[in-house]
């Protein structure tokens, strides 16, 4: 739990730095119990997450949109007057149906792991929303306004590229989870 305030803590301060408004949502799919089976096949028959032959039992999605305000002076130079940006983001997790309560205590406290690792992820979005907003806002002034847009637009996708190889770079140095108890075994 002490991870997790941590982790909410380090990106509140992020985020406090720029305007970023945000919204994070949690949706679920369906995980029945069997009898016989263990927590990991049943996770592993359910998940819908299997990028290259690999199954994944969650998985986060953000997206940053942001949209800027420019002023022409008369001279045609033109420059950011001001900046929106937001975060959307979602979080899929399993929902363990029917289980006994020796399982359904373990299904807790791994998707207590899981959803940490994906607030992670999650926190991830929440740097690049700040960084876009943030590396926007100091744009020089530029010869003209069509300049400026093909600028920003440029900077803007190579921010998200830059958090999106993060993402990849957070799920190495985790184990995709394994590191932060997000691992049920073989």
């Amino acid at each position: 739990m002490r991870k997790l305030f941590l982790l909410f803590c380090l990106a509140a301060s992020s985020a406090s730095s720029a305007k970023v408004s945000e919204s994070l949502g949690y949706t679920h799919y369906e995980a029945k119990a069997a009898p016989g089976l263990s927590l990991a096949a049943i996770l592993n028959q359910s998940s819908p997450y299997r990028p290259d032959g690999q199954v994944f039992h969650s998985s986060t999605s953000w997206n940053v949109d942001w949209k800027f305000q420019q002023s022409a002076r008369r001279n045609g130079r033109c420059r950011i007057v001001g900046v929106a940006t937001h975060l959307t983001g979602t979080i899929d997790l399993p929902r363990l149906i029917g289980a006994e309560a020796r399982m359904a205590e373990q299904f807790e406290d791994y998707l207590a792991a899981l959803r940490f690792h994906e607030l992670g992820h999650y926190a991830i979005g929440k740097q690049a929303a700040v960084a876009v907003d943030s590396r926007l806002r100091s744009l020089p002034e530029m010869a003209d306004c069509r300049a400026l847009e093909s600028a920003a637009r440029t900077l803007g996708a190579r921010i998200l590229q830059e958090y999106e190889a993060k993402g990849l770079e957070y799920d190495a140095k985790t184990g995709h989870g394994k590191t932060q108890g997000a691992w049920l075994g073989p």
